[in-house]
């Protein structure tokens, strides 16, 4: 339909006929829509009645239950099994719209094989239950098993054990890995990926036990609380302006000790008003034919609300999204015992999108600023971090997006067993569509360095910040007056009976089992709905008076969103004037200082000085690696292609096939970090390190093949290559 409505010129008797065709089908769709809500709700009553499992849509076995561990905890560890739903074939046909898939890895799916990397899937507890990580065909674990990973899903129950803790879990979640492990002893350490809140809960085992992960990808998860752009982010300031954490407290005492999930949604719905009181429903009913069932699976996601205990969100919300501890590297699950971001040891991918107004790319990335300071910093730490930020998809879409899927997450699974191989830096992963040569696939991946003045463009600036420390302090100080003050009045009167009636008769529940088969008035709209089906009339989309709903659809969701800017401009005006000033912030600000990324010059110098004397040190398979890095890293852009064909040459040439995975690493970045530090030394340690003319022209060989991996060998490399020619005293090879 065109964006404007534009009235035609009709004949009366068309205009009457076009009104008939109009009325019938805007009744019909009534009946159809009110119908899905119906179902909507009896969906609700038979999700609760078998206990909420995960939505996922994939067979699976459990291997742990952590309800059953010591202390017990309501989380398990499932096995995906390969069987896809009679759906085995499908990665072979082509997409609906036609278009091919991305190629797989050599020789198709890779079979069973104890040595392949399994990958671990963690969804997020906010609120929803788990399994929208694997609800479609084209999803995480669906891509993941398309790749021939064996893929694990820590799941969790409705209902936590009293006295859960985010400890408790953490231990849990570190036996599940461990289990893995053991269960693929043969295989590099597990893949994580977590999704928004499990991000940052894969974040804290990566940062306190690193040796029981291995890459980890965090999809839309918060990790820099106080980051935002003002103007554009208004979630953060919810804290200062309700005046901390004690809220969170309050319900959790309502709730007899546990925090009902449904708050948490609540929230997240506020958000965009547009959406949750007309888009989302509207579109159902302008598209009730084909919408129907999509509408309702993800429905069973997003109204299966699950609770937290009260020491569980107290802790979610003092120490993370108000505290900021985990950035600052002051947060404790054990005491004496702080976390440190800087702990990472395997790569790690960050994808966030600009139009994530629930974890907006600074709140992704800026811990990467704030605890590292600098890329030599990344570099001397031997880390590899890549990130990628998507233009417009939104927060779910980065988990449910059937495209992000076939797109993004396609792309990140392929490129993880690859990430060991990058040399230690700061990546952007760039995906252009490959339509100049699709025989090598659908898009061409990038990894394209990057400093950490490029995460900071993403921001708007860093000084708003300050005013989040006077929040936590005023945020301490509200949450002890109310437990010492209201708390032992409110647990007087709190009970099980009472707890349960005021989760119940949350709005969000009530919409639910309000309109299903509970209500007798819905009965007919079954009986209804039977028929219209037999008889359905779809008008014309040309129709109109079609054209006229569609218009004023349009403007009521602009009227709402008039209504959500003008409400954020000012909750975000009136946190400034209690927060961002000088008295506040001199009187009230009592945060801990960052991290100091910071390393002492005598530190640098006595690196600098054994890389020098390492350059000439080592033997083919070092001198292969350092000259690898000398020609792909010339135009700081390294393809997939060029990594790929570097992870087949280590894994099959008999110099490299001894080597664990984590010495092949060390050596990467052994290599590169001489480079950087004398490029003219390292290049005249070659010949020393390949004393013998086969050796020089087998690496020689071995490098340039990686180098034209991607199809392509551009100036700068062609330069290189010349250069280490030279040194290397070879004709041309």
């Amino acid at each position: 339909m065109d964006s404007d409505f534009r009235p035609t010129a009709l004949l009366p008797t068309q205009w009457v006929n076009d009104a008939l065709a109009y009325g019938v089908d805007r009744w019909q769709r009534s009946i159809l829509f009110w119908d899905v809500l119906r179902r909507r709700g009896n969906n609700y009553f038979s999700h609760l009645s078998a206990g909420q499992p995960a939505v996922l849509i994939f067979d699976y076995d459990t291997i742990l239950d952590g309800r059953n561990f010591d202390p017990p905890v309501n989380y398990a560890l499932l096995k995906i099994r390969e069987r896809r739903q009679g759906d085995k074939d499908r990665r072979r046909r082509p997409r609906e719209d036609g278009s091919r898939r991305q190629a797989l890895p050599e020789n198709g799916r890779r079979q069973k094989d104890e040595g392949v990397r399994p990958l671990v899937v963690i969804d997020p507890r906010a609120g929803h239950g788990p399994g929208i990580g694997g609800s479609k065909l084209d999803s995480q674990i669906g891509v993941a098993l398309e790749y021939g990973y064996p893929v694990y899903f820590i799941t969790f129950f409705p209902d936590p054990i009293p006295g859960q803790t985010v400890a408790d879990v953490q231990r849990a979640e570190i036996r599940f890995l461990e289990e893995v492990a053991r269960r693929h002893q043969r295989a590099p350490k597990p893949a994580v990926i977590g999704n928004c809140q499990a991000g940052w809960a894969a974040a804290l085992i990566g940062a306190d036990r690193p040796d029981v992960v291995g890459p980890m990808v965090f999809n839309g998860s918060p990790l820099s609380y106080w980051g935002g752009v003002e103007g554009a982010n208004p979630m953060r300031y919810k804290g200062g302006l309700v005046g901390g954490i004690w809220p969170a407290s309050f319900w959790s005492d309502i709730g007899h000790g546990e925090f009902d999930g449904a708050h948490l949604v609540a929230g997240f719905e506020d958000l965009n008003p547009a959406n949750t009181y007309w888009q989302k429903l509207y579109h159902l009913f302008a598209r009730v034919d084909t919408e129907a069932e999509r509408f309702l699976n993800f429905e069973k996601w997003w109204g299966g609300y699950f609770k937290l205990t009260a020491e569980e969100i107290h802790f979610i919300t003092r120490s993370l999204f108000v505290g900021n501890e985990l950035e600052r590297g002051m947060l404790e699950l054990q005491e004496d015992h702080p976390i440190h971001l800087k702990n990472f040891k395997d790569p790690i991918f960050i994808f966030a999108s600009s139009g994530d107004n629930i974890t907006p790319p600074p709140q992704a990335l800026n811990w990467i600023v704030k605890v590292y300071g600098s890329v030599r910093e990344i570099k001397r730490q031997g880390q590899v971090i890549v990130y990628m930020v998507h233009e417009e998809i939104g927060h779910l879409g980065i988990f449910v997006s059937g495209k992000v899927a076939a797109k993004e997450h396609r792309e990140i699974i392929s490129c993880l067993d690859m990430l060991e191989f990058l040399v230690p830096g700061l990546y952007e992963m760039v995906i252009t569509e490959n339509a100049s040569n699709p025989d090598v696939g659908d898009y061409t991946v990038r990894f394209e360095t990057r400093d950490t003045k490029d995460i900071l463009a993403l921001d708007d600036g860093l000084e708003d910040e300050a005013a989040f420390g006077s929040v936590a302090a005023v945020s301490q100080a509200n949450d002890a007056a109310y437990r010492y003050g209201v708390r032992p009045w409110l647990r007087l009167v709190s009970n099980p009976w009472l707890a349960e009636w005021s989760r119940q008769l949350h709005p969000l529940r009530m919409q639910r089992y309000f309109w299903s088969d509970l209500n007798p008035w819905s009965w007919p709209v079954a009986v209804g709905a039977d028929q219209v089906k037999s008889q359905r009339r779809p008008v014309s989309a040309t129709n109109p008076f079609a054209e006229l709903e569609t218009f004023l659809s349009r403007m009521t969701v602009a009227a709402l969103d008039a209504y959500r800017d003008t409400r954020d401009l000012a909750q975000e005006w009136l946190f400034k004037a209690l927060y961002d000033h000088a008295w506040m912030k001199s009187w009230w600000n009592h945060a801990p200082e960052q991290l100091d990324a910071a390393i002492d010059k005598a530190t640098r110098r006595r690196e600098r000085a054994r890389a020098r004397r390492l350059a000439d040190q080592g033997g083919f398979a070092e001198a292969v690696v350092r000259i690898t890095i000398a020609v792909t890293g010339v135009d700081h852009i390294l393809d997939k292609r060029e990594l790929a064909r570097a992870r087949t040459i280590y894994q099959r040439h008999p110099q490299y096939r001894d080597l664990k995975l984590a010495e092949l690493r060390q050596m990467v970045s052994t290599q590169a970090h001489i480079l950087a530090v004398d490029y003219q030394r390292g290049l005249d340690g070659l010949p020393v390190m390949l004393p013998l003319h086969r050796e020089r022209v087998e690496a020689f060989k071995l490098a340039r093949e990686i180098a034209v991996a991607d199809d392509r060998v551009n100036k700068e490399e062609r330069r290189v290559l010349a250069t280490i020619r030279s040194r290397l005293d070879l004709d041309e090879v």
